[in-house]
Order: structure tokens, then sequence, then C-alpha cells
């Protein structure tokens, strides 16, 4: 990875490897040869052949020294620029990963979710980006150590060789301690995340008014707090069985070192060696340890490196033609997402659909779940003409956008446009086709222009188009408030940015919708798009419904009868299925499902009229046309 992302650093780090492991001997080996010369210094003076030679050692021991000091500079500049370049690279292919289905499935994959909180180092803390120069500093160390063992080779050859050997194989357990530690704790990746979820939610924004409210604070601490003791807790046993293992190993090089240290003190006695042997020879010998000690740095690299197994599965697993939902089990549980996005495709969906929308014996089933959500439900949407759908929370309405925009591919049946299967189509050339508001749609904390029309690639905006959307969703006149009109940040958090009401946001996002479709988009979703509008905002789009779906085949979700009533057809959901179908007139004289719904919120708003509508005197908006005629 650093490779591809920077040549000249990974040469630069290759060099830092080799000095890291150089200079610290050279500094011992000048040092040795300064001790060596202070006996002929001290007899003959400064001034004397001898005493020169202790000043040229100590001149050259000094700039080894200094070039020594300087590692630890050059490799936090190193380390900085290798994290950044390298984070680049994990995150570009991690967000291309997630990004390269079509679908969602993938981001509601549990196996999926604990893959990406480990790529990104988020449960560990030991950031992947930083695995390069940690590595590189490590194999610093092993050559240093290494070095030393063949220094000590030339005092005697088998002092190097054995103290090389024992290194290697006290490494080796060590080394597989640390790979069943960081296997152990990655098996706690769903528990950290869910604690991860718990910290997120007592320090974050979003969820920062109801744990105040209801007095969450104490709760999430505590529940914090278990889940992370129990995901710690194996690790941690872990660590308490290695006592033994450290006495064993300890003996071992303990006694490594006493018959090596104790033959250079044997030669020193007796004169077989001068001093500056001596004075290089014996901090040689803890320079050895290099090779074979475990540091934190060997655990935080092993944490780090377990984190890249994840980053290959999510690029080799998440592919732009894999299916748009998850497996759901086999046959039992509504067989397997029917097509692939991408493969087998027909090119693209430029103007489709031109005549219908048809969904032919539709199920669908979440993973998990006990029963189909949509249930062999047959329905056809006539190109150029709005169709309502109304039903109760859980009847598969929005699992029905969801399908209809191939964020989903059905698990039985078949969605046509003009005949034509939508998982014979480019799946993300179809969803060019679907403009949609959904009833969570994302507020973006980018300008309002960019809020409406999404140019996050470069192109450039149709001004025109923008402020015909703006005005057809009612969002003129709120833009123009903005303090820097288009080019205001929709969020608090940046500078000069500004925070929108839900009412302002639900503008925001219906703008967008439009925005596509005025570029071309055949296919118009509106999800509650009321939901956050006050009365006057609400009349006001009851009132314009008809013009913003005029020629455009639209497909509106809602509760509010005031709005399904204008749809061309009106589709009542439930139990999985299409149960009536029809036009508001239609509906009520069959006397269904839909006639009771509408007749039991038009009594709630007769009722609230006869009080004065919503406590103000007046009857709430929209009253008077949920009513029957």
């Amino acid at each position: 990875m650093l490779t591809s992302a920077s040549p000249a650093l990974a040469v630069a780090a290759f060099v830092f490897v080799v000095a890291e492991g150089v200079l610290p001997n050279l500094v011992i080996v000048a040092m040795g040869r300064v001790a060596g010369h202070i006996p002929g210094a001290v007899e003959g003076g400064l001034g004397s052949a001898a005493g020169h030679a202790l000043i040229g050692a100590l001149a050259l021991a000094g700039g080894v020294y200094a070039l020594s000091l300087m590692r630890g500079p050059i490799e936090d500049a190193l380390s900085a620029a290798v994290a950044a370049r390298v984070e680049l690279v994990l995150q570009q292919r991690v967000v291309a990963a997630v990004s390269a289905p079509a679908g969602i499935g993938h981001l509601e994959d549990p196996e999926t979710l604990d893959r990406l909180s480990s790529a990104s180092g988020e449960l560990s803390g030991d950031r992947p980006a930083n695995a390069p120069m940690t590595a590189l500093s490590l194999a610093g160390d092993r050559l240093t150590g290494v070095i030393a063992c063949v220094v000590l080779g030339t005092y005697r050859w088998w002092v190097g060789l054995l103290l090389f050997v024992v290194w290697i194989l006290v490494r080796r357990p060590a080394r597989a301690f640390i790979t069943s530690r960081v296997t152990t704790f990655r098996r706690a990746t769903g528990t950290l995340r869910r604690a991860g979820y718990l910290f997120g939610m007592a320090t974050h924004g979003h969820a920062s008014k109801e744990v105040r409210v209801f007095g969450l604070g104490d709760w999430l601490m505590r529940r914090h707090t278990r889940l992370w003791t129990r995901a710690m807790q194996p690790s941690w046993d872990e660590l308490h069985e290695i006592d033994v293992r450290i006495v064993r190993v300890g003996v071992v090089v303990l006694a490594a070192y006493l018959v090596c240290g104790g033959m250079l003190g044997y030669d020193a006695y007796h004169g077989n060696v001068g001093l500056e042997t001596v004075a290089t020879m014996l901090p040689m010998l803890a320079m050895t340890m290099m090779i074979g000690t475990i540091s934190f740095g060997d655990v935080a690299l092993a944490s780090m490196l377990a984190t890249l197994p994840d980053v290959e599965a999510l690029t080799s697993s998440l592919v732009p033609d894999q299916p748009l939902g998850r497996e759901t089990g086999g046959t039992g549980a509504g067989g397997t997402a029917a097509g692939a996005g991408g493969a087998g495709t027909v090119g693209g969906a430029a103007g489709l659909p031109a005549r219908e929308l048809r969904f032919e014996h539709v199920s669908f089933r979440y993973p998990g779940a006990p029963a189909d959500v949509l249930d062999d439900l047959d329905l056809t949407l006539p190109a150029g003409r709005s169709l309502a759908i109304v039903g109760v929370n859980g009847a598969g309405k929005t699992t029905l956008v969801t399908l209809l925009a191939r964020l989903r591919d059905p698990t039985r049946g078949r969605i046509l446009a003009d005949g034509i299967p939508l998982n014979e189509l480019d799946a993300r050339a179809w969803q060019r086709q679907v403009a949609v508001v959904f009833q969570d749609f994302t507020r973006y904390p980018l300008t309002a222009r960019e809020n409406v029309a999404l140019n996050l690639l470069g192109e450039s905006v149709d001004e025109e188009t923008l402020d015909r959307a703006a005005t057809r969703a009612d969002a003129s006149e709120l833009v123009a408030e903005l303090p820097h009109g288009w080019d205001t940040v929709l969020s608090p958090q940046y500078a000069n940015g500004t925070e929108l009401s839900g009412g302002q946001w639900q503008r925001i996002a219906l703008a967008r919708a439009l925005y596509a479709v005025e570029r071309g988009a055949r296919v118009l979703v509106l999800d509650e798009p009321t939901a956050q509008l006050d009365v006057r905002r609400e009349a006001a789009f009851y009132d314009r419904f008809l013009e913003l779906t005029a020629g455009t085949t639209s497909v509106v979700i809602s509760h509010r009868f005031s709005t399904v009533r204008r749809a061309d057809r009106i589709a009542v959901l439930d139990g999985g299925r299409v149960t009536e179908l029809g036009t508001h007139d239609e509906l009520l004289v069959a006397d269904g499902e839909y006639a009771r719904m509408f007749r039991l919120q038009a009594a709630r708003f007769r009722a609230r009229g006869e009080r004065g509508g919503d406590g103000t005197g007046a009857p709430r908006a929209g009253a008077g046309e949920g009513a029957p005629s």
C-alpha cells in the first residue's frame, strides 16, 4: 500500500530501517573505540599521539551519536507522512468497497458492519495506517539485534550465534501468543461495536437531548462498561496464562547471558581482551535483545495488521454485480435475491418507463425475518400517472419503494419497466431514473446548492433549473432568507453554517427530488412528504400536488388522506399484498379498508374542527378536504 501510495516515501522508509538498525550499533562501536584510547591518553596526555587519537575518536563518536539522535524526529515526520498516505488509500478502498453494490442490503449485514468497524481501527484504537512505520521501526530493531550478534561474533563466533538462536527460539512462542491474543480480541468485534454505539450516544449530539431529558447518562455508562468489560475479559484472561511461559523463557535467556557475559568477564579478567573490546561487547550483549523481545509495538502492529483481512474481505466480497439483497437462508426463508445489479444487463435505462412499471408476483423477506413483508404482490403503475399507497405501519410501503429504486431486489417475482425486468438493467442507470424523498432523507452538511443539485462530482449546476425546483418545492423564500443564499452551509457545526427546522429540511429534500426530475428522472417517489411541514406549508403542498406530479410516474406514501385522495389511483397495502385499488371515490363506494381509514381520519378532523381545530379556534388545514363529500 505504501509503495503504491508514494514510492518516494517507501524508499525513505527503507533507508530509515537501515539507519535504525545500523546507527545504535555504530554508536556503541564508536564509544568502545573511545574507551580503548583512554588509557593511552591518560598516560601520554592529550597532546600525545594517543591523546589526539582519543579526541578524534570522541569527535567521531559524537557525530555518530548526533546522527542517531536524529532518528526520533525523522521517524516522527516519516510516520506522519506515511500514515496520512496509507490512511487515504485504506479509506478509498473501504469506501469503494461499500459503495460498489447498488443496493443497501450489505450495510444492514452485521458481519459487514463488524468488518467495517475493524477495518477502520475504531475498536482497537490502533490505526491500520500506522502499520507501515510501526513494522519498519520494528524491522529496524530486529536489524539492530542481528548486527549486534554479528559484532559479538567477531569476539567469539559462538557467542553471537548462541544469542541469535536463543532469541529466535524465544520469539516464536511470543509471536504465537500475540497472534492468539489478537484473534481473541477480534472475536469480540460485535460486542465492542455495540459498546462503541453506546459511547457515541453519550458523547455525540444526535441523542444528547433524549439522553438528558430521560436521564439515560448513568445507564449508558453502566451498559457501555459492562459490554466493554465482557469483550475484553477473554483477552485479559489470556494475559494471566503467560506467567509460566515468562519464567521458562527468562531462565533460558538468563542462562545464555550468564554464559556469554561470563566468558567476556573471564577474558577481561585474564587480560585476553582489551578495554575497547570489553566496552564494545558488553553493551552489545544487551543489544541482542532487539531480535526477540516483544514490545508494545509488536502488540500494536499485530492489532493493526489484523484489520487488513477485513479490508481485503470487504474489497473482494462487495462488488458492483452482486445481488442487491442479501441471501435470506434458502427456500425456507424466501430464497435468494433475484438478479444481480449489473450482471447480464441490457444497457442503460434512459427514458424508462415510457408505458408502465409493473410488479409481478413480487415477494420480499428481510434476512432473519419469520415472514415475507411483501407476498405475491401484483401492481401496475401507468407511466406519467400518480399512485398513492396507504396502509398500516409495517404493511411494506417503504419496502416497496426500496425495491422500486433497486436498493434491494425481490426474493421472488420481478419488477418490469416497459416489459424489461429491472434486474436486467444496469442498477445505477435505473437509479438515475428514480427521484426519491425518503421519510428519513439525508441532511448533508453542505451548501444549499449542493444539497439540492448534488453536483458533488464537479458537474455544472443548471441555475435556472435549480431555481425552478426550489419554487416548485416552496423553498425559494427559504433560500432567499439564508445568510449566503444558495452558498450557505446547512450545518451549524461549520463556520458560517446555519441549521434548518425539520419542515425547512423537508422542502430542501423535495427540491432535490424535483431537481432530479427536471434533469431527466422519470419516476418520483414521495415517502411521507409532509410529515415535518407546518399546517400552512402542508396545505400548500396539497394544493400543488397535481402540479408537482404532472407528467411524472409518481408514487406517494402518506397517512394524510388529503394528499392521497388527489392521486390518479390509490392502492391499499395489507398483508404484503394490494387488497384494494382505485380512485378515491371508487374506494369510498367499495366501503373497504380504505373507506374505513378515511372516515376514521375525517371524523377526527371534524371533531377537532368542532372544538376549534388544533386548539387555535380554527379547523386544521386539510380538514375540509379530508371529509367525505
